[in-house]
């Protein structure tokens, strides 16, 4: 059996991931994990070789993580000398237990990978176990901080008005904040209220249809009205002066702006439209079912899993809508 390098078994391991046609975002995960785990072996053990990594030291390279701090360490100097990590506000802040998961849950995808090639006399990864985790609520903007959101865009300016409708249909709709930076004018049927999201924009990689409401279509056809006027753009989101697609940092990037304009946290992400999508549905009395499938969730179980934040304020109300008693009359 070979002893190959990490650097070797890194780039084929790098290699067989983009043959399954794997998600750009997917594969950048990957390599900086191993990236980053390959140099602290190299810098930290003097350890280059695939067969000298074993559980003690996944184990010692996971407590590392947990110790060291955030940008403390990098996959080579350069990017150290060009992001100036020190300067960050988070800088030597703990790592967090998800961002830990994370790293865990990858180098597990690679030793299991290099176990089905019988490069490995023993799977250091094979029972080495995630982090327990706090469950963490998932965010949430009642009625009047959604109406406060929206009501601090001025729809005066293009890139304003495009936010504002991306908001409104992400929150009516479910949908990703990548699917929706990726809509087509094509993609979006207006009469029949509903929109086609092509599988090679949906994270499951599967043809899905959302659907949204007679008063998204309106606000929809007034920002197809605008968008017209400035840019001649197949995107139904575009940036106005390249007529390419919102970047999803960009628009990260101006949430975060328009949230502090409106005086709300501006530690809350676009993906809690999507949240507030989910928990509005089930409050509604949406069957789990139905809401899986317009979230594009592979299973039930994964939809039960993410949304089990109901309070009891929130059952309170949703009881008052099947009370046995009250429906007799």
């Amino acid at each position: 059996m070979s002893n190959f390098s990490l650097d070797y078994c890194i780039d084929e391991f790098m290699i067989y991931c983009r043959s399954r046609d794997l998600r750009r975002r997917t594969l950048d995960s990957y390599e900086h994990t191993l990236r980053l785990f390959e140099r602290w072996c190299e810098v930290e053990l003097r350890i280059d070789r695939i067969h000298d990594v074993s559980e003690q030291v996944i184990r010692r390279y996971i407590t590392n993580l947990q110790e060291r701090g955030k940008y403390t360490f990098y996959a080579d100097e350069k990017s150290r000398g060009t992001n100036f990590p020190e300067r960050r506000r988070d800088y030597r802040q703990p790592v967090t237990t998800a961002t830990i998961n994370n790293y865990i849950r990858n180098l597990k995808v690679f030793f299991n990978w290099l176990d089905s090639e019988h490069w490995l006399s023993k799977n250091p990864m094979k029972i080495v176990k995630q982090l327990k985790t706090n469950r963490q609520k998932k965010e949430y903007l009642n009625d009047d901080e959604f109406k406060k959101l929206v009501g601090h865009l001025d729809k005066s300016y293009f890139s304003e008005h495009r936010d504002y409708a991306m908001i409104v249909l992400m929150l009516d709709t479910g949908m990703r904040l990548g699917e929706c930076s990726s809509l087509l004018v094509s993609d979006i049927q207006l009469a029949r209220h509903q929109i086609v999201l092509r599988a090679e924009m949906t994270k499951g990689r599967k043809d899905r249809t959302v659907f949204f409401s007679q008063r998204t279509e309106s606000i929809l056809r007034r920002w197809l009205q605008y968008k017209d006027r400035y840019v001649d753009s197949d995107y139904l989101f575009p940036v106005q002066y390249s007529g390419g697609c919102i970047q999803v940092r960009n628009f990260e990037t101006n949430f975060k702006k328009y949230l502090r304009r409106a005086g709300l946290k501006d530690t809350i992400s676009p993906h809690c439209l999507r949240n507030n999508f989910a928990k509005r549905c089930l409050m509604n009395g949406m069957d789990i079912y139905t809401l899986s499938r317009l979230l594009g969730h592979s299973s039930v179980t994964v939809t039960e899993q993410a949304y089990l934040d109901l309070t009891e304020e929130d059952i309170g109300r949703r009881y008052q809508n099947f009370s046995p008693y009250a429906a007799i009359r």
